[in-house]
């Protein structure tokens, strides 16, 4: 009989499970995950980048600045205060000077917030700035 496996009794009840589609359906909701993920990320603080129409891509940098408009410091998305900053620098001084730091700031930001965040980072050897903006140009 067709589709039995070694027996020829019908009353045999089929135990396997067909995995395959199970394994597609995890691979799609994980490709789905993997895509949605950074749109996600990104706006989990709410900062209103100024709007330019001569913005351009930076680089990434393990050195992500956000102040929010209400003077909140973040870098990589955890909040520090200005003395917390500048010791996380010291320890990482030699390697900072190599990179760019990256600073987003809420257009309703006190612009001598940015300047005190640009003091600190020079202070501690940075000399690389690079300022977030929404792009206009479409």
């Amino acid at each position: 009989m067709a589709g039995s496996f070694g027996s020829s009794s019908d009353d045999e009840i089929i135990s396997g499970i067909n995995v395959t589609p199970l394994v597609d359906v995890v691979l799609v909701l994980l490709i789905i995950f993997l895509i949605t993920a950074p749109v996600i990320y990104q706006s989990a603080i709410k900062v209103q980048l100024p709007k330019a129409a001569t913005g351009e891509q930076a680089q990434k940098s393990p050195l992500n600045f956000t102040i929010t408009k209400e003077g909140t410091l973040l870098w990589e998305k955890e909040a520090v205060d200005w003395t917390t900053l500048k010791e996380r620098l010291e320890k990482m001084k030699d390697k900072a000077a190599q990179e760019t730091a990256l600073i987003s700031a809420d257009e309703a930001t006190p612009h001598g917030i940015v300047i005190k965040l640009m003091d600190s980072l020079r202070q501690a050897g940075l000399t690389r700035f690079a300022l977030n903006v929404e792009s206009t140009a479409r």
